[in-house]
């Protein structure tokens, strides 16, 4: 019969029983490391729900490029050189057959007038019509003293232009006063022009008086009928008084003009009216054609109060501005056509800017949310030009970073911001 050694039990029970602790601590070991990664798990999850989100924000960006800044206004295009031919003396007018848009002869019958009463024919008609000749004779000299006047404008704005050319060309002078120049010679031809215009109107005139007074005379035998002609050669713009009937002298007949020579005229606000000088650029638009291009002649000395839509009175001025583009460009443009002129009061040619829409006020200056890292940061901002969507940025961003462009309540400095 076998016999078992007791120590050699002993030995094995004692290394069972460290087997089995070092299993027990390693049980233990796994479980806190469990419900340590669980505790850190549960205490992440907390912490990102209650971390705050990104704010959804419009972003954009700092921008370097051309900035034009205008004054926008609507206007109405008109004929320069219009005249209103109207009834020399009372009489019968017979009825005028010509409609608008009718070409006239500079020198073409337009009405005819038939004495309506022997009161044509008495002292006091006589007296009145050699009166009016000798004001149609004073106001035809003054006409020959204008176009003297015009012309030597025009010589002295010739000579300056060639003179700018010549510096230019040679390199001694300036862009600048060679475009003035050539504007002033541009404005003297069109000053000649229309003084020249003004003398044959006041020809006309003299003749018509002349006429008048020869009939009232009795002169021309027994013809009795006074022709009314056409001062200029153009078309019509409009019949003022269309119908046979028995008319007093001045009474306006036909308004006849040359639609070919136009000219905008726009009213604009004085306070935008002391930004414009003569002979800035202009765009003009929205007339039905092509964008055709214009400069300011003249800023009208005198305003005007105009209610604006909202019931507030405005104080207005009128600026008279000059087609530049060629005239086939804006042949379909006539007489009395609205269109919107934006007129140039400043330029540059590289510029830092930014959306209009990025920037608000804050400490009596502007800023904008400047955004780093996906953070948005409040910064500080100086401007200087501006138009209703962008603004010149002179110092506090610089081309290439990204901004905020619609900010909204919930965008501070500091808070996160991501793109929608």
């Amino acid at each position: 019969m076998a016999t078992t050694n007791p120590m050699a039990t002993t030995a094995m029970t004692a290394e069972r029983r460290a087997r089995e602790v070092k299993r027990r601590a390693r049980r233990r070991t796994i479980k806190r490391i469990v419900y340590a990664i669980f505790a850190v798990g549960v205490v992440a999850a907390i912490v990102v729900a209650w971390m705050p989100r990104p704010v959804s924000a419009e972003l954009g960006q700092v921008a370097r490029g051309p900035l034009r800044v205008t004054v926008d206004e609507d206007g109405q295009a008109r004929v320069k050189d219009r005249y209103v031919v109207s009834a020399p003396l009372a009489g019968s007018l017979g009825r005028i057959e010509l409609e608008p848009g009718d070409a006239v002869r500079q020198g073409e019958v337009v009405a005819r007038i038939a004495p309506a009463a022997p009161a044509l024919l008495d002292v006091r008609a006589r007296s009145t019509s050699e009166a009016r000749l000798m004001q149609a004779l004073a106001a035809q000299r003054q006409a020959r003293v204008q176009i003297e006047h015009a012309q030597a404008t025009y010589d002295l704005s010739l000579s300056e232009h060639k003179r700018q050319k010549q510096l230019f060309d040679r390199g001694a002078g300036a862009r600048q006063p060679l475009e003035q120049a050539e504007i002033n010679e541009r404005r003297a031809t069109h000053e000649l022009d229309a003084q020249k215009f003004a003398a044959r109107v006041a020809d006309y005139e003299v003749e018509m008086a002349r006429v008048a007074v020869a009939r009232i005379s009795g002169q021309k035998g027994g013809d009795a009928e006074l022709d009314v002609p056409s001062p200029i050669g153009g078309r019509v713009l409009k019949v003022l008084h269309k119908s046979e009937g028995v008319v007093l002298p001045g009474t306006q007949l036909v308004e006849v003009g040359n639609p070919a020579a136009l000219e905008i005229v726009v009213d604009v606000l004085t306070s935008d009216a002391a930004r414009i000088a003569p002979g800035a650029r202009v765009a003009i638009d929205r007339w039905g054609g092509p964008a055709l291009e214009g400069r300011v002649r003249r800023i009208e000395p005198s305003a005007f109060t105009r209610l604006s839509a909202l019931g507030v009175e405005e104080q207005r001025v009128n600026l008279l501005i000059d087609l530049t583009s060629p005239a086939g460009e804006w042949v379909t443009l006539g007489d009395g056509y609205r269109v919107e002129a934006h007129i140039e009061v400043w330029s540059a040619p590289d510029v830092v800017q930014v959306p209009a829409s990025a920037l608000f006020r804050q400490d009596g200056g502007w800023a904008l949310f400047r955004v780093d890292g996906g953070v948005a940061r409040l910064t500080p901002v100086e401007i200087g030009q501006r138009t209703a969507q962008r603004a010149q940025i002179l110092r506090g961003v610089t081309a290439g970073q990204r901004i905020v462009v619609h900010p909204s309540d919930r965008v501070a400095d500091g808070v996160r911001v991501k793109a929608p």
